[in-house]
């Protein structure tokens, strides 16, 4: 049996799709974009209750329509829709732990700002003046609170490659603010930033959301200067072959430790020369220099840098 429901939310992601002669529906394919219909989606579920996709062009395949998703970057309101629709045990049970950590009960969405509301035009001149664009507040679904414990903040939410909340990040708009970032009291262990990710494209690592959202690519924020462990583990599992550390020169250090684990794992990694700014100071043109002018960090450059510490 065919859910309807499911068909109009796809249709309102990848566009509107057309029934082929074995029932199923024929989209245009956001891998290849053939400019004809070519992806064929079995909106019945199949015995594992999956919806299995095949691209007749490029022929790029697979199992649940939330990779078709994630290729859009859709957003995260069509994932939650998505996962509520959808019947798997598994997904289901994404959905389930997804509701553990929510956004702020105050969150307020930069869509629904009137003339009147005087914090919420503050908030947005903030972002504004950290070179946050309307398109990122969208992208990444940035809001703000006006009361409450992230009173005066805005928020910054982080989505898994599932499209559930995994963490979102407080920063006060004030000018003189007493707590300058409040953060949700649940573990970091997650991969920020993750919804974003092209696994197969160089990789940026940086220490805030702003900086992730400034350098417009490939990038994780990693919360701090330090890699956790799932995103340690799906790093060095993935098939990235080039990586670009860009912390703080204060954290040289810890970028020394982390290049050599990736050296070792066989990938290319660069070292980002942030000269005394962070990306979101210096923005996209200026850090996107220093990374064209970035090199490969050899073992006898690496031992020289360690050595400079000592």
């Amino acid at each position: 049996m065919i859910n309807e429901l499911l068909v109009s939310l796809v249709n309102s992601v990848i566009g509107t799709g057309k029934r082929t002669a074995r029932g199923n529906q024929a989209h245009s394919c956001p891998y290849c974009n053939h400019h004809k219909s070519k992806l064929e989606i079995n909106f019945s579920e199949n015995k594992k209750g999956y919806n299995p996709w095949h691209c007749w062009v490029c022929n790029k395949k697979g199992t649940r329509i939330s990779s078709l998703f994630k290729q859009v970057k859709a957003s995260p309101e069509k994932f939650t829709e998505l996962y509520k629709l959808i019947g798997n045990e598994k997904e289901r049970k994404t959905v389930v732990n997804s509701t553990v950590l929510k956004l702020p009960e105050e969150y307020k969405s930069f869509k629904d700002i009137t003339p009147s509301d005087i914090e919420g035009r503050q908030a947005a001149y903030y972002l504004r003046s950290r070179g946050i664009t309307k398109d990122d507040i969208e992208k990444y679904n940035i809001g703000y609170c006006t009361s409450g414990r992230y009173s005066k903040m805005v928020i910054i939410p982080s989505y898994d490659e599932q499209g559930n909340l995994n963490y979102f990040t407080g920063r006060s708009f004030e000018k003189e603010p007493y707590i300058k970032y409040r953060n949700p009291e649940t573990s970091r262990d997650v991969i920020p930033f993750e919804l974003f990710i092209n696994w197969k494209l160089p990789l940026i690592l940086c220490e805030g959301p702003f900086d992730a959202i400034a350098i417009k690519r490939n990038s994780i924020p990693l919360l701090g200067n330090n890699i956790q462990q799932n995103l340690m583990k799906r790093i060095v599992t993935s098939t990235v072959e080039k990586i670009y550390i860009a912390l703080d020169n204060d954290a040289l250090k810890k970028s020394l430790k982390f290049a050599e684990k990736f050296i070792n794992e066989g990938k290319e990694v660069h070292l980002v020369e942030l000269e005394g700014k962070d990306p979101s100071e210096m923005g996209f043109t200026h850090f996107t220099n220093l990374i064209q002018k970035s090199i490969p960090l050899t073992e006898y450059a690496l031992m020289e840098k360690k050595l400079s510490l000592v």
